[in-house]
């Protein structure tokens, strides 16, 4: 099995993370089902947006790639009568596409890999057969759906993934009738509901916000349009930690208006003490500080805690992460595995039922970790490095390509040092 070898020392100077896969998957989504052709750029072809691409052809959207530039030609999108759609290990493919596959009328079977097949789809099963669609399912994939979804009133809880959300605000405007989205409970990761509700905007679909959720009017049409996607955040953290820790880092290609939930990692960095400035272009820098523990709610940023829990391991003093229950059903139990990996490394670590609490150190150790084929578990301890007093072994680092394919190549250019083992 191959694993990466990452050598203690600081990392400086500028970087681009990729663009937004947040936004690339509803944009792409978005293009496919307009009447028309639209350009999307950049994107990056990580496998989830592979994944979200190939699902889109599959459906009838015709998809041209030149360089990080996107065409996009969704005037036979849905008419296809059915469909087999290999979602690869992502979530937001499966969630966003299982209700807009449905409103087309598309019998579909969604298949998957990885921890995917496991991943909860109770939410859309438990609601969508009262709407016109049978699901076919043993309690995860391979899902099979047919009939056509129906307008009406979707009450579901908001403590739950938003992927689930999202997939309706993408679907619902295209049935025959007016919709109603009811939360049942607060909703959970609101930014990134706030991201579909802007580029269904730009896109030309119009979703009313009520106290409790938010209607969608049927019959409407998607228009194609350019569409600029913006850095990633999420990817962002990861060398926001590195800089935290040791060095100075500019990453120049994010939105500091994003509607990205993880755009508030910004705000949790300079609570831990790192020295963070943005100049007129946008563009972010972070320097390491003095730093000290902090109490994070992560309800609405799960994403950021396998970064996060490595600044907490080297900040003075405790750090409590709550709110992260989430992360058990992930491509793995991140909560389990950023324990493990920590504690390994010499960290005072304890695991609760919805987070950690984080004892800060000067330094980790070296030593081997499980990458648990998780792309953010492997990125979180490659950066990790910086405040070890030894090299660090991550297994299966080609997990990255999930979301990230050229990060080892922008931690290089950062002065990183790591060498590839085959096992």
């Amino acid at each position: 099995m191959k694993e990466i070898c990452v050598k203690p020392g600081v990392l400086s100077g500028t970087v681009s993370v990729p663009p937004s896969k947040s936004a690339a998957h509803r944009a792409i989504i978005c293009a496919s089902l307009a009447k028309g052709q639209s350009v999307i750029r950049p994107v990056a072809l990580s496998e989830d947006m592979k994944a979200t691409m190939y699902c889109m052809q599959q459906l009838g959207a015709q998809m041209t790639l030149c360089g990080d530039v996107l065409t996009v030609d969704g005037s036979q999108t849905l008419s296809n009568g059915s469909a087999s759609l290999d979602c690869g290990e992502s979530g937001s493919t499966l969630r966003f596409l299982i209700p807009v596959a449905a409103a087309g009328g598309v019998e579909t079977v969604f298949t998957g890999h990885g921890k995917l097949p496991e991943r909860p789809i109770g939410v859309f099963t438990d609601c969508l057969p009262e709407k016109g669609v049978e699901c076919q399912t043993q309690g995860g994939l391979p899902l099979k759906i047919s009939g056509r979804l129906q307008s009406g009133v979707f009450e579901i809880p908001g403590n739950i993934s938003s992927q689930f959300i999202t997939g309706l605000l993408l679907a619902l405007p295209l049935t025959d009738g007016d919709s109603e989205i009811v939360l049942t409970s607060p909703a959970q990761s609101v930014g990134y509901i706030r991201m579909t509700l802007d580029i269904l905007r730009d896109f030309g679909i119009s979703v009313e916000e009520t106290p409790t959720g938010w209607k969608i009017k049927g019959g409407q049409q998607y228009r194609p349009r350019r569409f600029t996607v913006e850095g990633d955040w999420s990817q962002a953290a990861f060398f926001m930690t590195a800089a935290a820790l040791g060095g100075k880092i500019t990453i120049d290609n994010l939105n500091p208006d994003s509607q990205q939930g993880d755009k508030a990692c910004m705000e949790l960095y300079a609570r831990f003490g790192a020295r963070i400035t943005r100049d007129d272009s946008g563009a972010v820098t972070i320097e390491h500080d003095r730093l000290r523990g902090t109490e994070i709610d992560a309800s609405d940023i799960p994403d950021l805690v396998p970064a996060l829990a490595v600044t907490a391991a080297l900040c003075e003093g405790k750090t409590v992460i709550r709110g992260a229950e989430r992360l058990r059903i992930k491509e793995c139990d991140r909560l389990a595995a950023m324990t493990d990996g920590l504690t390994r490394l010499g960290a005072d670590v304890t695991e609760t039922a919805d987070g950690l609490i984080i004892n800060g150190k000067k330094t980790l150790a070296g030593g081997r970790v499980e990458g648990y084929n998780d792309h953010r578990i492997v990125m979180a301890f490659t950066v990790a490095a910086v405040g070890a007093d030894g090299d660090i072994t991550i297994t299966e680092p080609d997990s990255i390509r999930k979301s990230y394919p050229t990060f080892f190549e922008d931690h290089q250019r950062l002065g990183g040092h790591t060498n590839v083992i085959m096992g």
